[in-house]
């Protein structure tokens, strides 16, 4: 009994789920006239128009574009950092390693809106606004902790022997980091990429606030665009939006594997 009233809620759940995304699919096959004139589940006369119009504006195009970038920049740097910092707090005992690992955590319940006048201000100084590497860095703030904490599970469930025995084979810190840990580290690697590559990409105030022509992401064009349009191009600004689910998808595809081991071994905290 218990078992069929879970079934019924999981599968209520996850109709009440698909149910946003599948109707933001048909509105962005339909055009605004169609959309406001009449309610149907599947489009009447579908339209690949605010698809066209996605692709042929540089504007929209390269938003999605940049947003790439610096989200798979930001992941890079935050991988690159959170590595050896996590084998640190895991292998190593030294004064307020515990404050400070519990400092990571709660760094990132601050809200971006405290830190974008600091970040733009600091940036501005030093000549980054409207760059890649100014977004990727604002967002390492918060996913650089996420990481070292996600990282230090999955290194602490390695056995130290592996270290030592790496040692006695005669293997140089690098080595044994790239040789050894790293392959060990896949599954979590995985989880971490596609937590920070989330969080990143979600973002969207100081990406908005960091940006200005040349590098603006597509939740900032598509929040001008609404508000020039005046919500007018409700069939555009949807198939925009469907757009933005592609690169997530693509991410979870490539990385699945990596990711439902590293979940299944419980060390995501």
């Amino acid at each position: 009994m218990k078992s069929g009233r879970f079934s019924f809620s999981l599968f209520f759940y996850l109709i009440f789920l698909i149910i946003p995304i599948y109707w933001l699919i048909n509105m962005s096959f339909q055009t605004t006239a169609e959309i406001r004139s009449s309610f149907s589940l599947l489009p009447l006369k579908p339209t690949l128009y605010n698809y066209r119009i996605i692709f042929s504006d540089p504007t929209w195009y390269m938003s999605y574009v940049n947003a790439v970038i610096y989200v798979s920049l930001n992941t890079v740097i935050a991988l690159a950092v959170a590595l050896p910092a996590a084998y640190a707090f895991s292998r190593y005992r030294f004064y307020g390693d515990r404050q400070m690992f519990f400092w990571f955590l709660a760094s990132r319940m601050i809200p971006p809106a405290i830190l974008l006048v600091p970040f733009v201000h600091l940036f501005s100084e030093l000549e980054l606004i409207d760059t890649y590497i100014a977004v990727a860095i604002a967002h390492c703030l918060f996913n650089v902790p996420i990481a070292i904490w996600i990282l230090e599970g999955f290194i602490s469930a390695i056995p130290r022997e592996l270290d030592e025995t790496a040692r006695i084979d005669g293997y140089s810190g690098f080595r044994f980091f790239t040789r050894i840990l790293l392959p060990q580290l896949a599954p979590g690697i995985g989880v971490t990429a596609f937590f920070c590559f989330m969080f990143s990409w979600i973002e969207l105030l100081l990406s908005n606030g960091l940006t200005t022509i040349d590098v603006k992401p597509v939740g900032a064009v598509m929040g001008r665009a609404g508000g020039l349009l005046g919500g007018m191009q409700i069939g555009l600004l949807s198939a925009a939006s469907v757009l933005t689910l592609i690169p997530g998808i693509l991410l979870v595809f490539f990385v699945r594997r990596h990711i439902a081991r590293g979940l299944s071994l419980g060390q995501v905290k």
